[in-house]
């Protein structure tokens, strides 16, 4: 398994996720962020003290978005083919079997990665048998 290439260090600007305005207090209202927008809105007119609101500030380094911990980004592989199209990006990006794989494929995508030199972020998912 080849290492990730040397990248920046990744920092996250903000970890927590954005709650919506009040969902905290109706079951009704979801916890998914959506904008407030009401002309007397505390939170739509940022006073202090209140929820703050996502913008363009709390984006992620261009180089290191969507990176995981180990530097590789993510990519989804349905069959071998989609394996053999990391052949020359095993630096930069590991393979994430997908969830609807059989095991049997799941075996013959695992072994072709070893091949190349690949990083499979999930692979102990459905290969195991029982003993």
């Amino acid at each position: 398994m080849a290492s990730a290439k040397k990248h920046v260090p990744i920092v996250k600007k903000r970890t927590k996720r954005f709650h919506r305005h009040q969902s905290d207090a109706y079951k009704c209202v979801a916890t998914n962020w959506r904008k407030p927008k009401g002309i007397d809105n505390r939170v739509r007119r940022r006073f202090k003290g209140q929820m703050v609101m996502p913008s363009i500030g709390f984006g992620s380094n261009k180089k290191t978005r969507h990176m995981m911990p180990s530097g590789h980004k993510a990519f989804l592989v349905h069959n071998l083919s989609d394996v053999n199209l990391l052949l020359m990006h095993n630096k930069t990006y590991a393979a994430e079997i997908a969830h609807a794989v059989s095991s049997r494929k799941r075996v013959d995508i695992i072994a072709r990665a070893k091949e190349l030199g690949l990083k499979v972020t999930n692979s102990k998912a459905r290969v195991t048998t029982e003993t």
